[in-house]
């Protein structure tokens, strides 16, 4: 996939025009990244932000003992990093590909240059970055007042959309558990539950959807 299709399918980009897609074409990078490789570090200068061509890069915190509890899993289409080319200038977290990635990387100082000169692009992106706000607080939303079964319901229904009656797991449930703020064997036990109460089954990777409504509902139950 060459920068502008990547690009054209960005989230943040949506709805520019040609003439813009030519001038984020000359900015952006493509580049291919390695499994592992730390693309950032928290703390780090910003020198500019990624879109995923293809793979996906997990961002994650690291606590004082060096556990690791991932934010947000990055897919294709996705930003990561937009935020950190404005205000303090620094990289909030940690970027690292969990597989062989291809993206497309903006540098800060053409990009800006950029937005000062093609409005549009620079309105898509504020958009973009509320969107994330949003995202953000949802996300603390559900630490703070959802249990673990309602927060597994709510990270399998987005990933279903509206109609599949299965899907597949883009990341381990290590990586999982990760992101959804619990420890491994507290989700093998809640993946366990759901699938003796005939809500979900569970093979492997896959886990076929079995009662949609009662997982509905679980997603919305809030923490006594």
């Amino acid at each position: 996939m060459d920068t502008r299709s990547i690009i054209k399918r960005c989230h943040l980009f949506a709805g520019v025009t040609d003439d813009d897609l030519d001038y984020l074409t000359r900015v952006g990078k493509l580049r291919e990244h390695e499994k592992n490789e730390v693309l950032f570090s928290d703390g780090e200068k910003a020198l500019g932000f990624y879109v995923v061509g293809a793979g996906k890069v997990k961002i994650y915190k690291l606590s004082p003992e060096g556990k690791e509890r991932i934010l947000h899993i990055v897919h294709p289409g996705g930003t990561f990093a937009e935020a950190a080319i404005f205000g303090s200038g620094l990289y909030p977290a940690y970027a690292e590909p969990l597989e062989r990635s291809q993206l497309v990387f903006f540098p800060k100082n053409e990009f800006l240059n950029l937005l000062h000169d093609h409005s549009q692009i620079a309105i898509n992106m504020i958009g973009g970055l509320s969107r994330f706000l949003r995202q953000f607080a949802t996300q603390i939303e559900e630490l703070t007042f959802k249990d673990v079964p309602a927060r597994l319901a709510r990270y399998l229904l987005d990933l279903a959309g509206d109609d599949a009656e299965s899907v597949e797991l883009p990341i381990s449930k290590t990586q999982l558990a990760s992101n959804l703020g619990t420890v491994s064997e507290t989700l093998s036990r809640t993946f366990r539950k759901l699938a003796d109460d005939a809500i979900i089954e569970v093979r492997g990777k896959v886990i076929d959807i079995l009662d949609r409504d009662r997982l509905e509902d679980l997603a919305e139950k809030y923490r006594e």
